[in-house]
């Protein structure tokens, strides 16, 4: 079960700038309350509208410096890598990543936005990436 998770929404009236500052100012809240010590991104990957990957380009941008200003490690993973994890299969479809993150979190229902509902995906790719990170690091260090 998630500690929490939610998603930051930002005024389309707002200008780029103000837009970006409170993403960052918003991550930077999160950051100070639950005071995580690492994060998992997706990496950009693909967008067939220009218009959106700037913007989700200049978002990540904000978050990555937000994350490395408040000393949180970053870990990024491919779409590709995320659906792998969560279903064992690389070209998941959007509805079967939802229910499998609702049926491996117990959450009542599928988050909403679908945006949360994708990073708690990539959360979780990512637990479990550290997971078989440390049992090989364990193995390692056994061998040795």
């Amino acid at each position: 079960m998630p500690l929490a998770y939610g998603h930051i929404s930002t005024a389309k009236e707002n200008s780029d700038a103000e837009r970006i500052l409170e993403v960052s100012d918003d991550l930077a809240k999160i950051i100070k309350k639950h005071k995580p010590q690492e994060s998992a991104i997706e990496s950009l990957f693909f967008f067939k509208n220009q218009k959106t990957v700037i913007q989700v380009a200049q978002s990540r941008g904000a978050i990555l410096l937000t994350l490395k200003q408040n000393s949180v490690r970053v870990f990024s993973y491919t779409p590709l890598q995320v659906k792998q994890a969560l279903t064992g299969y690389g070209r998941a479809e959007k509805k079967q990543m939802q229910q499998m993150i609702k049926s491996v979190l117990h959450l009542s229902c599928i988050p909403k936005p679908d945006d949360v509902a994708d990073a708690l995906a990539i959360a979780v790719c990512h637990a479990n990436s550290r997971a078989i990170i440390s049992l090989k690091n364990d193995c390692a260090s056994r061998l040795r």
